[in-house]
């Protein structure tokens, strides 16, 4: 599949995927560190009978970055647009990780745009928070940075990822993924070097992380501020899939999720880290179908 383009009104040019046809339409919202060719395994086992469409987002791939983003609620705004462009009344959306924030997002402002909402090892809805360290580089729980600008230079989390980034390591972006998101399985070395390839054209990376820590759709306040209760909003069907290895999203993280969003319904992959789409492909495929159906 070849990538398309299409210009939102923001002035933000969305790089995509579009395949099949019919009735249905599924959108796919991939995750930090990431675009949406991360959803090849996916999009290989979708039937044709859905129209699937899966973008980068700003500042990932090759989706452009023209307006700094200060929060996922920004992306969720592009994902309007998005279907906006396409003249596409409404959609089922499934949020993979920071993708499944935006989709939670999107869920919360934009009900009448979404049919069914799948969240796929999704952020917590309270926030994913980076706190400060100490000189062993231990985090000082409680302390938080006050700017993205800040937050770039995290030594542990943010500042060795950024550097890998710039200077094109593609090495140490696969250890960082080897750590943190392919704890069962890994993609064929060919797959492995396309995604870390997509992961290095990532140019918002400490703003992404930032919205990430800051965002807080809950009824009490967080680490990074107080929380607007937008939860509340969403009311499409849900499906949540976590897997019982992921290392990046915790479940106590996912169970909030599913205790917050009232029509939910929760499922779990055993033999499963944070990417489904590489250790469980066929059972995310039917888990998908069977719920958007």
């Amino acid at each position: 599949m070849e990538k398309k383009q299409v210009l939102l009104k923001n002035g933000e040019t969305y790089s995509y995927f579009e395949k099949g046809g019919g009735s249905k339409t599924l959108l796919l919202i991939h995750g930090n560190l990431s675009s949406s060719v991360y959803f090849k395994p996916l999009l290989e086992r979708l039937p044709n009978e859905i129209k699937t469409y899966a973008f980068d987002l700003r500042g990932y791939g090759d989706s452009t970055y023209v307006n700094r983003l200060s929060s996922l609620k920004d992306l969720a705004t592009d994902v309007k647009l998005f279907l906006d462009a396409l003249n596409i009344k409404k959609a089922d959306v499934l949020g993979w990780s920071l993708g499944g924030g935006v989709a939670m997002e999107f869920a919360a402002a934009y009900p009448e745009r979404l049919g069914k909402l799948i969240l796929l090892s999704a952020t917590p809805h309270r926030g994913y928070p980076i706190f400060k360290k100490d000189a062993t580089l231990k985090p000082l729980v409680g302390y938080v940075y006050s700017t993205p600008e800040e937050m770039a230079l995290d030594p542990l989390q943010v500042k060795p990822v950024l550097d890998a980034i710039a200077a094109k390591n593609a090495a140490s972006l696969a250890y960082i993924y080897d750590l943190t998101v392919y704890s069962h399985l890994k993609p064929s070395p060919e797959d492995s070097a396309l995604y870390i390839s997509e992961t290095m054209k990532q140019r918002n990376l400490a703003d992404a992380d930032f919205a990430l820590a800051s965002m807080n759709m809950g009824d009490a306040s967080g680490f990074y501020g107080p929380g607007d209760n937008a939860i509340k909003s969403i009311v499409a069907p849900t499906l949540h899939i976590w897997g019982k290895l992921d290392r990046t999203v915790l479940e106590y993280m996912v169970l909030d999720n599913v205790k917050a969003i009232k029509n939910s319904t929760y499922l779990s992959f055993s033999d499963c880290g944070h990417s489904a789409l590489v250790d469980k492909p066929d059972e995310l495929t039917k888990a998908v179908l069977d719920f958007i159906k």
